[in-house]
């Protein structure tokens, strides 16, 4: 029975100097009170009574968020701002042995580092350097707590709480860039409705213009067909006249009519051209001469027609 019980006490202290170290994890192991190692991920023993375990690390980056702290800032403007940080620790002895309470001391040394920083900057800077500040407080807290086997890896600033009158402040300036902003807007979008406009009337005015042009010209060319049409018809009047007297004086020639009857037919062609609005007709000679002895026919004719009646 006592046999038993110490091999159930054996099987107990054998089982308690087993350690089982998990990934991303790290053991710092002391020997009767001093750092005796840093055991990584695995399998490990302890010699009982004698090793423990002194301190259980955990070498993940982890987020730090701290609460808001009141800075002033160099136009002596009081504001609250919160800030997160993200590490790892990097040597498990000096983050066991560097510091009692390295997350106090981180917390602390932010807020600390935030007031410097702000400090020496005015309220606007402050709203408008996020990046500057956050950069200058990784840099400052990095080699800060580096002697503590911490790597400082970011920081950022969460919220920047000014106080309240500034608050209204800053939210009527942002009304009334927004007011402005929409009134440019509308200005640009009235004056490229004016434009569109007139660009349209002139659109139109151009396109009148074109069928006002169009038109004139179709009334210029029927015009000009028109007259061609009857000075074509003119022209054919004239032929047709010409080809009727042709035939006239052909018709007479072939009815054996001397040469005294044409000179009459000429003469008559020109008594009728002599009825229109010319005002000048040249006669040849020989139609001349004939005319002058048809004439002295006519007189003797004629008196001989009168003296019976003597």
């Amino acid at each position: 029975m006592s046999f038993l019980i110490l091999l159930i006490l054996l099987i107990i202290i054998i089982s308690s100097c087993v350690k089982i170290v998990p990934q991303a994890n790290a053991y710092v192991v002391e020997r009767l009170g001093s750092y005796l190692a840093t055991w990584n991920n695995g399998v490990h023993m302890l010699i009982p009574f004698v090793d423990r375990v002194a301190k259980r690390v955990n070498l993940k980056e982890q987020v730090a968020d701290f609460p808001p702290q009141p800075v002033i800032t160099k136009d002596n403007v009081t504001m609250q701002i919160d800030s997160v940080v993200f590490f790892f620790i990097t040597d498990p002895k000096l983050y066991a042995y560097g510091i009692v309470n390295p997350m106090a001391a981180i917390e602390n040394l932010t807020a600390t580092t935030l007031r410097n920083i702000i400090g020496d900057l005015d309220l606007d800077e402050t709203l408008t350097s996020r990046e500057i500040i956050n950069s200058r407080m990784r840099e400052v807290l990095d080699k800060a707590t580096d002697p503590w086997g911490i790597k400082v890896t970011r920081v950022e600033l969460k919220n920047i709480i000014p106080p309240e009158a500034i608050q209204n402040a800053m939210e009527k300036q942002m009304k009334a860039e927004r007011e402005r902003r929409e009134s440019i807007l509308r200005a640009e979008g009235e004056k490229k409705s004016t434009i569109l406009v007139a660009e349209g009337k002139k659109e139109a005015a151009i396109l009148d213009a074109e069928a006002d042009k169009q038109t004139a010209i179709l009334h210029a060319e029927a015009e000009k067909q028109r007259r061609i049409e009857e000075a074509q018809g003119q022209a054919e009047a004239i032929r047709l006249v010409q080809e009727a007297n042709a035939d006239g004086i052909r018709m007479l020639k072939e009815a054996g009519a001397d040469e005294a009857v044409l000179r009459i037919k000429s003469l008559e062609a020109f008594s009728k051209a002599a009825d229109g609005k010319a005002t000048k007709i040249i006669i040849p000679s020989d139609l001349a001469s004939l005319a002058g002895a048809v004439g002295s026919i006519a007189e003797v004719a004629s008196s001989g027609s009168r003296e019976p009646e003597a």
